[in-house]
């Protein structure tokens, strides 16, 4: 007759967490997404190309830091759409198996906590995230942005950071310029949509960053503002074919990685900072559809 009280028997215990070299396995992670993040930085700063590559990356994730921005232009720069796991399986897909070793790794805040001095800091965690190409939903080309142009005009002008004036001139044939001595920005009368919003866009950054920003000197807050033009006209369909950036660390005035950071951070904030009030903008002013035929 054969015996099975043995399956009553208590299993083995495992070995108990090991919290210390959790915390060492997870803080080897964060050394290594910065360093990535660092080695990016250094790049995008040091070629013109590639910190227009980083723009973009930048523009079609408005909603990413700075940080996170560096990090998908390193891992995956053609990335459209970006979601984990359950937020992919909550829309019906799953991340294909081939990919699944190869996530976009992020940086994701886990709140603030108390130092042992007492003051505040924020807890970092490293999010695996992956690219709609990288599940098994069916990708569509992406379409192209478009928007009337007074419409866009007038979100680039809603709740604007100074008064906006129409001159017939500017220095050097200029298309809009920031005064910081008036608060004040002038715009060039006649000109086209594309110019006018590429070089409004630039003046109402440069005025973002006055009332924004601490350290506040020409030159520096006039390259951030080309960047921040670029953006927007990248976001919303404005042709942002004459833009160059060339030498993007003598603007920048750093070759340091986490000051690179910093000042790409400025960039990003700033770009958001008005493409949110841009986008209420377009959001109030549309049309109100109707919901039955009329007859």
């Amino acid at each position: 007759m054969n015996n099975f009280d043995d399956i009553f028997e208590s299993t083995p215990q495992t070995d108990e967490f090991d919290k210390e070299a959790w915390a060492a396995k997870k803080k080897a992670e964060r050394d290594e997404v910065y360093a990535l993040t660092d080695a990016t930085a250094e790049a995008v700063c040091a070629d013109g190309g590639k910190f227009r590559e980083y723009l973009d990356v930048q523009a079609a994730f408005r909603n990413y830091s700075a940080t996170n921005a560096l990090l998908i232009l390193a891992t995956k720069p053609d990335a459209r759409r970006l979601g984990d796991k359950d937020f992919w399986r909550d829309q019906g897909v799953y991340i294909k198996r081939q990919e699944f070793g190869h996530p976009i790794k992020i940086v994701e805040s886990n709140g603030e906590y108390t130092r042992d001095d007492g003051s505040i800091g924020v807890s970092y965690n490293i999010k695996r995230v992956y690219d709609i190409s990288q599940t098994t939903a069916r990708t569509r080309a992406p379409q192209a942005v478009s928007h009337d142009a007074r419409a866009l005009l007038n979100a680039l002008i809603y709740k604007r950071p100074a008064p906006v004036q129409s001159v017939d001139e500017l220095p050097n044939g200029m298309d809009a310029v920031y005064d910081r001595e008036q608060n004040a920005v002038f715009v060039r009368r006649g000109l086209s949509a594309i110019d006018l919003f590429c070089g409004l866009s630039k003046a109402l950054a440069q005025a973002e960053l006055a009332r924004t920003g601490e350290e506040y000197t020409e030159e520096n807050a006039g390259f951030k503002a080309q960047c921040v033009s670029y953006i927007l006209g990248k976001e919303f369909g404005v042709d942002v074919s004459g833009y160059a950036f060339e030498a993007p660390a003598d603007f920048l005035r750093t070759d340091d990685p986490q000051m690179i950071r910093a000042e790409l951070t400025d960039i990003r904030d700033t770009a958001y900072d008005i493409s949110a009030r841009m986008a209420r903008s377009l959001e109030q002013n549309k049309a109100p559809r109707h919901t039955e035929q009329e007859r």
